[in-house]
């Protein structure tokens, strides 16, 4: 097959403008080898450039998923250095009261921290989800002891209303199901049962956690679940209920939501598909 030479410097030409950035349209519907190779150009060119948008909204959010870090981690590092200082200065009782915040803020960034590893794994699909078949009443007595203390504290009380077999990963659905109560602990009033239920049908099953609150309205429901906006949960990081719904997504299945409203608390449901 013979081609011109005015065609391929023609091509070369659309070659260079596509290194230089431009956006071209080279593709040619007619029959024959030249145009074939045309169209492969003009395709792979194509390929090239939505991965590099790939790559450059990868480093966008990568750059603001590590400021958002380093504005967490700065507030209570600069309180405890300046708590240090004067600790020595200070009056008994003001070094004691300057001891507690330290430890707090340690205990605090110590779980953010590890949040945030687990977070990079998830994200990272570095994680291999054990599945095996387990009863929500297991699942939940394994969050019990990181809640007990504030359930106590609000004399508050959880609720199994049916148990049900889930198949999933039991140490990463028990992290997920953990933040979801201690959410739910958090906009439950005093002295109120917090109602977790289980069941399944042909699609998928599911664990449902009902708060005692007064409902939650979509602006509310929107910053829940991203990174570090909804700041008074978790330790004050904003990161336990994304956490959670990463585990829930990495093993395949969602979280959805039932706003409540008109004295009904808001139910969060994990669905674990089949």
């Amino acid at each position: 097959m013979w081609i011109k030479k005015k065609k391929v410097e023609q091509l070369s030409e659309f070659v260079k403008g596509y290194i230089s950035g431009e956006e071209l349209d080279i593709r040619d519907n007619r029959e024959g080898a030249f145009n074939i190779l045309k169209n492969d150009i003009y395709s792979l060119v194509n390929k090239k450039n939505e991965q590099i948008k790939v790559i450059e909204s990868e480093r966008d959010n990568l750059s603001d998923y590590m400021a958002d870090i380093s504005h967490q981690l700065k507030t209570p590092i600069t309180s405890m250095m300046i708590m240090a200082d004067l600790l020595e200065e200070a009056e008994p009782g003001k070094q004691a009261e300057f001891i507690h915040y330290i430890q707090v803020s340690l205990n605090k960034m110590e779980w953010l921290v590890g949040a945030l590893l687990k977070m990079a794994k998830l994200d990272a699909h570095a994680i291999d989800f054990i599945k095996k078949d387990i009863n929500t009443s297991e699942l939940l007595e394994a969050v019990k002891p990181s809640v007990a203390i504030l359930l106590d504290v609000n004399n508050q009380t959880l609720k199994l209303k049916r148990d049900c077999v889930i198949h999933c990963d039991k140490r990463w659905t028990v992290e997920a199901l953990t933040n979801i109560i201690k959410n739910a602990i958090e906009y439950s009033s005093k002295d109120s049962v917090i109602v977790v239920d289980s069941g399944e049908n042909p699609m998928y099953r599911w664990i449902s956690v009902k708060d005692s609150g007064l409902g939650m309205d979509k602006t509310e429901y929107a910053a829940l679940f991203k990174r570090f906006e909804n700041s008074t949960n978790e330790n004050g990081f904003g990161i336990g209920m994304p956490l959670a719904l990463s585990i829930v997504k990495g093993q395949g299945g969602d979280i959805d939501v039932d706003f409540g409203g008109d004295g009904q608390g808001t139910t969060f449901i994990m669905k674990f598909f089949k």
